[in-house]
């Protein structure tokens, strides 16, 4: 019976204490004007749960930052865009996250909206897979 306890209280505790933020593979579409093309690409970012507190008394001097699931390393990967004019640079670099972790949303870097236009987002009508 305790181990049993034991087993449920640990459950618990990972499920309020521990994050789940981790790399997923999502497939974006990227675009570029000279092109009026499309072309889906297959990459890895963060996604998951990070523990967040939001306080019943909000305090103007004391910040509450909400962590969220972001990335703690990535790289950029370069692709060549096909249907470009000739004059027109082909090659797109896009990110491609190496590693996550719960922290605050770098707006220098990153759209912190709380709905942005989607990673299936495509100007034009062509889409290459």
């Amino acid at each position: 019976m305790k181990s049993v306890q034991f087993f449920f209280l640990f459950c618990c505790w990972k499920a309020m204490c521990c994050n789940s933020c981790e790399l997923i593979n999502i497939t974006i579409t990227v675009e570029k004007e000279e092109c009026h093309f499309c072309l889906s690409i297959n990459t890895t970012w963060c996604a998951g749960y990070c523990y967040n507190k939001d306080l019943v008394y909000k305090d103007g001097l004391r910040h509450n930052i909400q962590k969220i699931c972001t990335f703690k390393e990535l790289v950029y990967e370069t692709v060549k865009m096909p249907g470009c004019a000739n004059h027109a640079d082909s090659m797109y670099s896009y990110p491609v996250a190496t590693e996550c972790h719960c922290g605050s949303c770098e707006k220098d870097s990153t759209d912190c909206t709380i709905k942005g236009l989607g990673p299936s987002f495509c100007s034009f009508r062509k889409i290459k897979e």
